[in-house]
């Protein structure tokens, strides 16, 4: 190849080419073109004009959409595992504390850790709950688990049917006249409120400290769901209300996390 003046056609210079070189710097061209052309893609802010890219923007909001989907369903989890709880309370169709923790001992430490990992820090707060029911005395300010106000009996009589896991009575029964005030035994929300076949009017209460009180067969009901109680306060009446009623009594049960408790071990019934 010759360049020469188009005017004097005198030659300025001269280049010996082939079609080797042509080929190779062709390739070598070309390759830093896409070389630069990804890097201005992957580097900066004009991949994102580039149809199949999404955004910086984008992406962040579908990380944190994942990290909000998560949550949920933690959180559904969580509700799920309660109302199941509050569903075994009304109907007594739950596993005692002996069976419960039998179960426990059967798992697999790998399988209950998949399983059953939301459950496990209220499994060992049920456990130290059992094993020091005495430091709730009130002359005791220890205890792993406090309870922010003194318990409260919902009513005094005697005992007509006491709490018995091999009857599948998780409750005790006092026997009081007809339209006894019944009073809630500590702080908390009233969670269930309602007429039921079997019990009567019923009203369950959840309290601060993590445990449910449940009141059946009264005769009437001066608390709804959602309305706030203070312990020693009247929530019922006494009555004789329901299928499984045989007279005028309170069918007092105390739950936690889901497990009865014995209230004899709470409370003094005895006038």
């Amino acid at each position: 190849m010759v360049i020469i003046n188009e005017e004097t056609f005198e030659e300025k210079a001269q280049l010996r080419i082939s079609r080797f070189r042509v080929i190779v710097i062709g390739i070598l061209l070309l390759s830093l073109f896409c070389l630069t052309a990804f890097f201005t893609i992957s580097y900066t802010p004009l991949k994102e004009y580039i149809p199949g890219y999404d955004s910086s923007e984008l992406r962040q909001k579908a990380i944190q959409n994942l990290f909000t989907t998560d949550s949920l369903i933690i959180l559904y989890n969580q509700n799920r595992q309660y109302l199941d709880a509050l569903r075994g309370v009304i109907s007594e169709d739950v596993p005692t504390q002996e069976e419960a923790f039998s179960e426990d001992k059967r798992l697999d430490t790998s399988e209950r850790n998949r399983s059953f990992t939301p459950t496990v820090l209220e499994d060992s707060l049920l456990r130290a709950f059992v094993a020091n029911e005495d430091k709730y005395n009130p002359n005791t300010n220890s205890g792993s688990i406090e309870l922010s106000t003194l318990l409260l009996s919902p009513a005094k009589g005697p005992i007509s049917q006491g709490f018995d896991l091999d009857e599948s009575h998780f409750a005790v029964d006092i026997v009081l006249e007809e339209n006894t005030p019944i009073k809630a035994i500590a702080d908390g929300t009233v969670i269930f409120a309602e007429w039921t076949a079997q019990t009567g009017f019923v009203i369950i209460i959840e309290h601060t400290s993590g445990f449910l009180s449940v009141y059946k067969h009264n005769a009437a009901l001066s608390k709804a769901q959602g309305d706030s109680v203070v312990g020693g306060e009247v929530i019922a009446s006494a009555g004789n209300t329901g299928e499984y009623s045989t007279g005028f009594h309170l069918h007092f049960e105390l739950w936690m996390d889901g497990y009865a408790l014995n209230p004899t071990d709470f409370f003094n019934f005895s006038d």
